[in-house]
């Protein structure tokens, strides 16, 4: 029996069309996920699902009958309940508040033990391990997903849908969660799975649909495909691996840290150094003091303790502009929060950071002529599909925004790049993009700092690589050395031997 039946789906943004007469069926009680780079329609198509976007033309059945979906509200009541990217959350609300807010029991006053049953006979049903009293705003992104899934199930979802779930989980997380996909499986639910990552793709679904600008291009149970062919179809092409050759790099220390601590529960301080020529790979699981590490070397948080050199220059008491002028190039791990503002246009977010800089101001005036030239060049070198420089850089996929942000950053001949979680949240495209660009800036001589929660991702671009665990190193050594089983070891906190 088809739990979801969408025919013919057509859905325009002005000129351009998200979903182009697609056609997508899912069985109930599967798995099914929808894969596709980002900004080929994926969550278009879902958000006509879930009620927040209507169709301009095509059916939809539920459960093989045909549904009118106006709203959320319409999708609930036909039992499709949606997890969006960014949580709808109240952090200062405990964990049972946000499930229960605006269904709470209780005809005329809140029924708190009602509330309170109902969830936990939720949470014991489908083995959730949260505490129903701590305060949302406390809680692990881990934790965050889950809360949100509960509420769906509270509001009676049997179809539940989830965009992009893994994006910003830990890979203890990952398996956190597709436990519980599999366990709402063996209840009798029907997931839809919004990714781009293969290697999740083939560990949790049954069945797969790409869809490639705005189609549907392949659909196949997953057992009778590989990720190479996966990838192939998302892309239109064969995508390459890119592995660095890797080794020690013979150029000049361009940045070097003494005795630093990163935080303040770490009992060991950190020592590091990463030469011309050279990517050094930062492993281990969020939290662990990689984004202590990132917001010291760029000068959003103060060194403390030991010392940050920079072109054998102390960094101390060195502003971020000036780090930039020395030769800083910086991709955040957080993009939306530290490298762009989704409504400025892409030229005015190619001045971020550089607003004082002598080519695109003088005498307090942009020279907006030099910006847009230099926004043209990146976008025709960096292949940014964008209608223009005067597009608003939120209106461009996930990728596109990242080509935007490495444009920028690289366009002014950086001495050193900190690129931290520089393909969270891309697709294949875009991440082979990324890492070719990275390889591109080794290649010039470039020294490049890479902090990534992905170990295949360190293991095929690093020369050298430092693990971190807890706020210190618990290994560093050449690439090469070590199997990525051993590597998950030090991950997990076990020391390398000296």
């Amino acid at each position: 029996m088809k739990a979801i039946n969408m025919v013919g789906i057509v859905k325009c943004f002005g000129p351009v069309r998200a979903n182009d007469g697609i056609d997508f069926q899912v069985e109930k009680q599967e798995i099914h996920c929808l894969l596709g780079e980002n900004g080929t329609g994926k969550s278009t198509l879902m958000n006509i699902l879930f009620g927040l976007y209507h169709q301009d033309s095509g059916e939809i059945y539920i459960n093989e009958k045909k549904a009118q979906i106006a709203n959320p509200n319409d999708a609930y009541a036909l039992g499709i309940g949606m997890v969006h990217q960014h949580f709808m959350l109240v952090n200062q609300f405990t964990v049972l508040e946000n499930i229960v807010m605006g269904n709470e029991a209780g005809r005329f006053f809140t029924d708190e033990a009602a509330n309170r049953g109902r969830v936990e006979e939720l949470v014991e049903r489908f083995g959730f391990r949260i505490d129903l009293s701590e305060k949302v705003g406390n809680l692990s992104v881990g934790m965050k997903q889950r809360v949100e899934i509960l509420k769906t199930l509270y509001r009676g979802a049997d179809i539940i849908i989830l965009d992009e779930p893994t994006a910003v989980l830990t890979p203890q997380e990952v398996d956190e969660l597709f436990r519980i996909l599999l366990q709402l499986k063996e209840s009798g639910k029907t997931i839809v799975f919004i990714t781009h990552k293969l290697n999740e793709t083939m560990a949790v679904s049954d069945q797969v649909t790409v869809i490639r600008k705005g189609k549907v291009v392949f659909k196949t149970a997953t057992k009778d495909t590989t990720p190479e062919e996966l990838a192939t179809q998302m892309v239109g092409r064969q995508v390459e691996s890119v592995v660095s050759r890797h080794g020690n790099a013979a150029g000049e220390v361009v940045l070097e840290l003494k005795g630093v601590r990163l935080q303040e529960k770490a009992q060991d301080v950190v020592n590091l150094s990463v030469r011309a020529g050279e990517i050094l790979g930062i492993a281990g699981v969020d939290g662990n003091g990689q984004r202590e590490l990132e917001e010291l070397i760029v000068g959003m948080s103060p060194c403390t303790e030991g010392s940050l050199t920079f072109l054998g220059k102390d960094m101390k008491k060195v502003s971020i502009k000036d780090r930039k002028e020395m030769g800083l190039g910086y991709i955040p791990s957080d993009r939306h929060k530290h490298a762009m503002v989704p409504n400025f246009s892409i030229q005015e977010n190619f001045l971020l950071g550089y607003q004082e800089d002598s080519r695109y101001c003088k005498n307090g005036l942009v020279n907006y002529r030099a910006l847009e030239e230099d926004a043209r060049k990146q976008i025709g070198h960096f292949e940014i599909k964008v209608s223009g420089t005067d597009q608003a850089i939120g209106q461009l996929s996930g990728g596109n925004q990242q080509k935007v942000i490495f444009g920028r950053e690289v366009i002014h001949d950086p001495k050193l790049v900190v690129a931290a979680q520089p393909v969270r949240g891309l697709d294949i495209g875009a991440i082979e993009y990324v890492h070719k660009t990275l390889l591109e800036l080794k290649e010039q001589g470039k020294a490049i700092l890479l902090i990534s929660a992905e170990l295949s991702e360190i293991m095929n671009l690093s020369d050298r690589i430092v693990v971190l665990y807890e706020g210190e190193v618990s290994a560093q050594f050449v690439n090469g050395t070590y199997s990525k089983e051993e590597i998950g070891l030090f991950m997990a906190g076990k020391k390398a031997e000296v």
